[in-house]
């Protein structure tokens, strides 16, 4: 029985390899978050891995506060990054799997054709910056397969979905930028892609192939198109307005252009990817 261990699970796609898990039987999944391991502290982290002698590691976990990242680096940084390495410590010479989940803001967001897995880093960010140099250490293990990731969502806990519904009932308009594209990110279909590839290398459909792979649902939008097709989905009557994102002051810089291209994780593992509206609608259905 092979015995997965995700970290993070209380977050959007914790909670979502959770509803995933139930589909998948045979494995031992090992669900914890800050309240039952602290994976800044090396000597916790490391007995519970030496107790439960996962053969896969599935690191959810992160500091997400983009614009508090400015005024507090170290703490991101600690979470981000020096955790990670504990955990790439931890299982240096195992034969154990370690999927750590990363993020588009390690790209400068300057770019105007879809960034690979070869484009150069540049982070803007503190959390961005924090997050690269977690993918790094997670790439001191041999075994690992670091997914960057972009816009996610999901039903469970707090994101830009969630924020547009609550918004769109309760106000006549709503103004959104329209000069940052990506591509939003369901959770639950992230959730599915990895235990996809999980169950995929299990069973011997494919190899494990370590390395940097970039996930996101497929088609493009800014988050003015994705905001008015929340809002006209969910079935509100309020307005939404396009806005250049200099009218909204931050501290963090947002990338203006994170599309990014997904041909090898799909040439990889086979993986289907669904179409940005289409996994929208699936969230959608759950949340209203």
């Amino acid at each position: 029985m092979a015995v997965i261990l995700i970290t993070g699970a209380n977050g959007q796609l914790g909670n979502e390899l959770k509803v995933v898990s139930k589909n998948f039987y045979g494995y031992d999944f090992i669900f914890t978050d800050i309240d039952t391991l602290d994976i800044t502290d090396p000597l916790q982290l490391s007995a519970l891995i030496v107790n439960s002698r996962p053969d896969w590691i599935i690191n959810c976990a992160a500091y997400i506060l983009v614009d508090k990242a400015e005024h507090e680096p170290e703490k991101a940084f600690a979470i981000n990054s020096l955790a990670v390495k504990n955990i790439a410590d931890a299982i240096q010479g195992s034969e154990c799997r370690f999927i750590h989940i990363s993020t588009d803001y390690v790209y400068d967001g300057k770019a105007s054709v879809p960034y690979s897995e070869l484009s150069d880093t540049n982070p803007q960010t503190a959390y961005g910056r924090s997050k690269l140099a977690g993918e790094k250490y997670a790439l001191m293990h041999p075994g690992t397969m670091v997914i960057r990731t972009s816009w996610l969502y999901s039903s469970f806990g707090n994101n830009f979905v969630k924020t547009m519904l609550r918004h769109g009932a309760d106000k006549p308009s709503l103004r959104v930028v329209f000069d940052q594209t990506g591509s939003p990110t369901y959770a639950a279909d992230l959730a599915e892609a990895i235990m996809f590839i999980i169950s995929g290398v299990i069973r011997n459909h494919f190899a494990f192939n370590a390395g940097i792979y970039n996930y996101a649902n497929e088609g493009v939008c800014s988050w003015y198109d994705f905001a008015t097709e929340i809002i006209s989905e969910a079935g509100l009557d309020c307005m939404v307005y396009p806005v250049l994102s200099s009218e909204y002051k931050q501290e963090a810089e947002r990338p203006s252009y994170s599309v990014m291209d997904k041909n090898k994780i799909k040439e990889n593992y086979g993986l289907p990817i669904p179409y940005w509206r289409n996994s929208l609608s699936k969230c959608l259905k759950i949340l209203t």
